[in-house]
């Protein structure tokens, strides 16, 4: 089959995808495939409607399979990160999100309307897999409470079990549930103080979008914002926001610093995506 009629099919894919009929998109570029398996745009198309079809693995195999025929494939790792993610791999699905923003940062102006995109589902793959941590820390922590107040229980049986005479297994006994009910309390106080209302400090906060930065650029007059706000706001207005003076993408430079205090920032404190 021709190389033309693997583009044709292509093109018949990409209208069903753009009417909304995933089903058959995802059947116009298996076609397309199969009329040229060496094309890695096929395999991120195909990949894009499996995830609207929620066909996890199946995406995440179409993004190895265009990953493998070109390496710094910018939309197949940015789709891998969002198959990746309902499955519960938040590690690789925030490896696969970061590489997908290296790769557009590295393209410069040509993919700048998806670096927002990009951004954003970093930090909803950072939030999601810090959430994920936090349920299972609490899940951890209950266990831990019933599993000692158990042990106080058992114990207190044994105790009162040893004692002589009803007075005095009304004494032991009501000082065993003093200590459970002690125990308890220390358990709802460190509950209580994880859930204290927590602030966002203000250098990891976006001037542009208020929002936590996950690539931090400086300008000329020393002011950083987030990669993807300030690029936007250069596309529209080619000054510094805050000075009104010309300003241009290539006079950015990377706050290397800021971005690793944000990063250490958000991975002990993932609900601050949110924030």
């Amino acid at each position: 089959m021709s190389e033309a009629k693997a583009l044709q099919l292509k093109a018949e894919g990409n209208r069903c995808f753009q009417q909304g009929d995933y089903v058959g998109a995802e059947g116009f570029y298996s076609k397309a495939i199969i009329a040229n398996p060496k094309n890695a745009i096929f395999y991120t198309n195909r990949a894009n409607a499996r995830l609207k079809l929620q066909l996890w693995d199946a995406a995440i195999s179409d993004c190895h399979e265009a990953l493998a025929l070109a390496e710094k494939n910018m939309k197949a790792e940015f789709y891998l990160s969002q198959a990746l993610l309902p499955l519960g791999d938040y590690d690789g699905a925030v490896q696969a999100a970061m590489r997908a923003h290296r790769l557009c940062v590295e393209s410069g102006e040509r993919e700048r309307a998806s670096l927002s995109a990009i951004t954003a589902l970093v930090l909803r793959c950072k939030k999601e897999r810090w959430d994920h941590k936090e349920k299972t820390r609490k899940r951890e922590g209950q266990y831990f409470e019933e599993e000692m107040v158990g042990l106080l229980s058992r114990e207190k049986a044994k105790a009162v079990e040893g004692a002589e005479g009803e007075g005095e297994k009304r004494e032991l006994a009501s000082e065993w549930d003093a200590k459970i009910s002690e125990l308890r309390n220390v358990f709802e106080k460190s509950r209580a103080k994880d859930e204290q209302r927590r602030e966002v400090p203000d250098w990891a906060i976006d001037d542009i979008s208020f929002g936590i930065m996950v690539d931090p650029v400086i300008t000329k007059t020393g002011k950083s914002y987030e990669r993807a706000s300030i690029m936007e706001h250069l596309h529209r207005h080619p000054s510094d926001p805050l000075t009104r003076e010309p300003l241009v993408p290539s006079e950015l430079r990377p706050n290397l610093a800021l971005k690793q205090a944000c990063e250490e920032f958000l991975d002990e404190n993932g609900w601050a995506v949110d924030w």
